[in-house]
């Protein structure tokens, strides 16, 4: 790369969490050279967790989640202009208005959006929303305010489910339709979906699993729906919460392994070819990478992560502006959290890389408790359900490969009350919410069909 790496060009495509977050940390790191933040939305960086956790409770404005900059970091920055394509020959980002930036690195940190509705004369209904940016957290909140007879979630993941849970907090009728056994199965195995299913009854939501969507109705404006089982559903307001897209087309044409579980990488950020060579000055960080993981059997993860975006962005920074010996590896541990009627979910690990679970502290029954998961006899994950305090132990637990189920000691049941199950992780392409980790090489669980007598 010609010139000092302290002093070369960079740009940084997205202006996203992990953008600003690798912005600021290169100017930490003592770069000095030019440094371009484009991003198709008009907005700046925005923490978009609050727009389904707080904004549509209406505790605070839409375009009120901007953000804090830890630092300036002087940067051009190139709002409401997409990247519509990366010329890695040429080394230039090439812009939607006809411009091309020159760059010695860059840095993809596109992330994902929403997954639209598959029928877009029917997405195109007045009523239909999805939920992924601050704008659409506005409209979503409008439409909610005028107080709907009923709001029909497509999706019983955590967008999803914190979406009906608003609605409810707020006295709207909810029905969640989620084509999979449970909602959050997807993400937390069977177990746990039993509870979120309770969950969501309990605080009367109409909760349909095991159907799908066959059609939205209306002229002109969203009336209803009808299912796969024959039944309908009059509603007001539907919200599409299928899961996510990562936005990768822009990089069609760049030669990069670039694909719909996103932009391979090695654990150092550093981006592959189409022929599995890595790169040296395309870097990928956030929702749009995959990255290999020692914990994990060196399966490629995709993280829709709020922290991992933040954690793998300041590594790819540094690594961007550091000769090889001083570069380092992205080996955190992903973690997540979602907080839903009344229930605060944490998770550490990969839940979905497993094969058994075991409740070690609480119980269903109480609705707090620490799940872990194992796979092949060792822990490689936990889940508590208002009992966050303990996840930094099973944290430990699955850095050191600890054996599963967890020794004496590690819980508050005796050790004979511990009886491990199938952690029961479906294939997600039988549901309409996906894991908010995904493994992308094999699943760890993917076993022979076992036929099973029904008498």
């Amino acid at each position: 790369m010609p010139g000092d790496l302290l002093q070369s060009r960079i740009v940084v495509v997205g202006a996203s969490l992990a953008g600003l977050r690798a912005a600021e940390r290169l100017r930490d790191e003592g770069f000095t050279g030019s440094l371009t933040i484009v991003g198709d939305e008009p907005h700046p960086p925005y923490d978009r967790p609050p727009l389904s956790k707080q904004v549509l409770f209406g505790k605070v404005p839409a375009h009120s989640t901007g953000l804090p900059m830890r630092r300036d970091p002087h940067a051009e920055w190139r709002l409401g202009v997409p990247a519509t394509g990366l010329d890695t020959g040429r080394k230039q980002v090439l812009l939607a208005d006809g411009e091309s930036l020159p760059y010695d690195r860059v840095l993809i940190a596109t992330g994902t959006r929403a997954r639209p509705w598959p029928h877009p004369q029917e997405a195109a209904l007045d009523g239909v929303f999805t939920l992924r940016t601050s704008d659409d957290a506005e409209l979503l909140a409008e439409r909610l305010n005028a107080g709907p007879r009923r709001v029909l979630v497509i999706g019983g993941g955590f967008t999803g489910s914190e979406i009906a849970s608003a609605c409810r907090e707020r006295g709207i009728e909810v029905t969640l339709t989620e084509r999979g056994p449970a909602p959050l199965v997807g993400a937390l195995g069977g177990t746990l979906a039993k509870l979120a299913a309770a969950m969501q009854r309990n605080h009367g939501v109409d909760l349909r699993c095991g159907v799908t969507v066959s059609a939205l109705r209306g002229d002109g404006r969203f009336t209803g729906a009808d299912l796969s089982d024959g039944s309908r559903i009059d509603a007001d307001v539907c919200v599409v919460a299928m899961g996510a897209v990562r936005n990768v087309e822009w990089l069609a044409e760049s030669g990069l392994a670039a694909g719909v579980r996103g932009v391979a990488c090695d654990a150092g950020c550093r981006a592959f070819n189409m022929y599995g060579i890595v790169t040296d000055d395309v870097f990928v960080a956030g929702d749009v990478s995959r990255f290999p993981h020692p914990l994990f059997d060196y399966q490629l993860l995709s993280l829709e992560h709020w922290r991992n975006a933040v954690e793998q962005a300041e590594v790819a920074a540094h690594n961007m502006v550091s000769p090889e010996p001083r570069r380092r590896p992205h080996l955190a541990v992903p973690t997540f959290w979602s907080s839903q009627f009344g229930l605060n979910i944490k998770s550490v690990g990969v839940p979905t890389f497993s094969d058994h679970v075991v409740i070690a502290q609480g119980s269903l029954e109480a609705r707090r408790l620490a799940m872990v998961y194992g796979f092949r006899g060792r822990v490689t994950a936990a889940v508590t359900v208002d009992m966050a305090k303990s996840l930094e132990y099973y944290q430990n637990l699955i850095e050191t490969a600890a054996p599963f189920p967890p020794v004496s000691g590690a819980s508050d049941r005796p050790p004979a009350a511990e009886v491990p199950v199938p952690s029961d992780v479906p294939d997600p392409s039988g549901l309409y919410h996906g894991p908010t980790v995904a493994l992308t090489g094999h699943l760890p669980d993917r076993r022979l069909v076992m036929m099973r007598p029904t008498g």
